[in-house]
């Protein structure tokens, strides 16, 4: 997904690369309802703040989410609103994490992606299931 966001005032390319993982590396995605669950909030998530996701998948006990942005929200903003949305609607759906004070570390990783390199890193995230 290599186009140019347009905008009022602006045009931007701002593709970020996100890893994260819930606390204590916990294997929240054994549950494939879990999964499910978590792909659709992050999914309404990123479509009220105007993102993209280009790809996400969710290893056992990890998340990659590839997605472009606009250039009013940092790489911080996205995470922030993705984790703390996500952490209490999953934790008010699924009893068994609800004693989690969050389902999220405060930590990522994130990584920006130029015109170039897109297609490689998209490639990378979805084949992140098929790993063994």
């Amino acid at each position: 997904m290599n186009t140019f966001k347009r905008r009022n005032k602006t045009v931007s390319l701002l593709n970020y690369h996100f890893v994260f993982c819930p606390r204590y590396r916990r294997k929240i995605f054994l549950n494939h309802a879990v999964e499910e669950f978590f792909k659709k909030q992050t999914k309404e998530v990123c479509d009220q703040l105007g993102i993209d996701i280009i790809s996400m998948e969710c290893d056992v006990d990890h998340v990659h989410l590839f997605v472009q942005s606009v250039p009013t929200l940092s790489p911080s903003d996205i995470m922030a609103k993705i984790k703390g949305t996500t952490s209490r609607a999953i934790r008010k759906e699924f009893e068994h994490l609800n004693h989690l004070p969050s389902v999220w570390t405060r930590s990522y990783f994130v990584s920006t992606a130029g015109n170039m390199s897109s297609e490689t890193i998209k490639r990378y995230v979805e084949e992140q299931k098929t790993r063994g």
